[in-house]
């Protein structure tokens, strides 16, 4: 049995996503399809517009046949960390054949030809890319030049523009699998789908039926009343629940709390943010210096923005504050192998030979009852589900507001309890 794995959002799920995994069971062979999603935040550093078992439901409906939740310290980690995360899931897991992903260019040769050298940095990119970093460029930015300059001379495909694949952030995720890939030498194959839509930061809903995730969710936040023009950029199951829809949750949704987080850290110092995730001193002292001016999550972290510290870097940052991950976590994941543990969050019919297999072969726990967590886990693996379940409820409690403000309901709605939520069957 040939099984396929995605790495996913689905933020929100939409006809590019369906024809992905169209093109993997029915051109390519893949027997079965698994696909690791993130949670209800996602890497941008924003709140997943719905939640996980949403979004789950959407891909059973439409080609997946097992989901798993990939933990909240790599949904909203670096392309690096992610990329890390969810690939030592997949290859734990024992009975993945071939890792597919979406990207800008389609040319898995050239993204390999990036990411051979990107993996082992050789002193002279180091230095070059540290030169570019204290010009002030964003690691992004440097990494391309330092790129360029040294090794697309010599790189596999004479035709391939190193400089533009660099500059895509699909690629760049792309590059980032392969790289983990390599690193674990797995036996995972890597293979690419070329992006139909029209680019993953564009806002244009014209030119047939594929968009981005990104102009479709601004459609959705932005222009609620619009949904009819975004049906066909949907399946079908995916626009109807839009259609009935009014609880989709923003960055903002979240600025209360995360103020209050702020304030609460605070009185620790100008280094009082430094110990949380990925937040270096000179964040913290920003973060720190502008919280007297604090507007709401969105302003906030632009008004934190610098040449070398990206909005979308801030975000995830302030996430990390607001949900309480910490740097020592995160480097302890790191240290011990990333992904500890295989969340199932739904499967239909042909994911339960995955799950017999999983159950044979996996490397980590396979967590199917929350509630019994405990029992599967080491300590760090314990706290990583923990912060999970945070992330959930926090989700969950900000959801339930903002659900009752728009229905003006003289009730809330329901929080559910994140250690008795179902597996989600289709």
């Amino acid at each position: 049995m040939k099984i396929a794995a995605v790495i996913a959002e689905y933020n929100p799920f939409h006809k590019g996503h369906s024809y992905q995994l169209h093109t993997l069971r029915n051109e390519l062979d893949a027997d079965r399809i698994l696909v690791v999603m993130s949670g209800d935040f996602v890497q941008r550093g924003a709140p997943a517009i719905v939640d996980k078992y949403v979004r789950c439901r959407m891909a059973l409906e439409n080609g997946a046949d097992m989901v798993l939740e990939l933990p909240v310290y790599f949904a909203l980690g670096s392309a690096e960390y992610f990329a890390q995360g969810a690939v030592s899931l997949l290859d734990k897991l024992g009975i993945i054949d071939t890792l597919y992903f979406g990207s800008e260019c389609g040319d898995i040769e050239a993204l390999k030809a990036c990411a051979r050298p990107l993996l082992t940095e050789p002193a002279a990119y180091k230095a070059q890319l540290k030169q570019y970093l204290k010009q002030g460029y964003s690691f992004p930015s440097a990494r391309s030049m330092a790129f360029c300059s040294l090794f697309s001379d010599n790189a596999a495909s004479e035709t391939a523009d190193y400089e533009k694949i660099l500059a895509a952030p699909n690629n760049n995720l792309g590059i980032a699998y392969i790289k983990a890939l390599l690193q674990r030498n797995s036996a995972i194959t890597p293979r690419t789908l070329r992006r139909r839509d029209s680019g993953y930061a564009s806002l244009s809903l014209t030119g047939g039926s594929f968009a981005s995730a990104n102009a479709v969710r601004s459609a959705l936040l932005e222009k609620p009343d619009s949904i009819d023009s975004l049906k066909e950029f949907l399946p079908e199951s995916v626009w109807r629940f839009f259609k009935n829809s009014r609880g989709l949750l923003s960055a903002d949704d979240f600025s209360q709390l995360l103020h209050y987080k702020l304030l609460a850290e605070r009185r620790k110092g100008k280094d009082c943010f430094a110990s949380f995730y990925d937040v270096s001193r000179q964040l913290s002292n920003t973060l720190y210096h502008r919280l007297p001016d604090y507007n709401g999550f969105a302003d906030y972290a632009l008004a934190c923005k610098s040449k070398n510290l990206t909005y979308t870097r801030i975000s995830r940052c302030l996430m990390h504050i607001l949900l309480d991950m910490t740097q020592e976590t995160a480097c302890a994941l790191k240290e011990h192998d990333y992904c500890p543990y295989a969340r199932v969050l739904g499967f239909r019919e042909g994911g339960r030979d995955i799950f017999r297999l999983m159950k044979a072969n996996s490397a980590v726990p396979i967590i199917t009852r929350p509630a019994s967590a405990r029992k599967q886990l080491n300590s760090l693996a314990q706290e990583t589900f923990l912060a999970d379940r945070n992330a959930s409820d926090i989700y969950q409690s900000v959801l339930s507001h903002k659900t009752t403000r728009v229905s003006y309901s003289d009730k809330p709605h329901p929080i559910p309890n994140e250690l008795t939520r179902p597996i989600l069957k289709d």
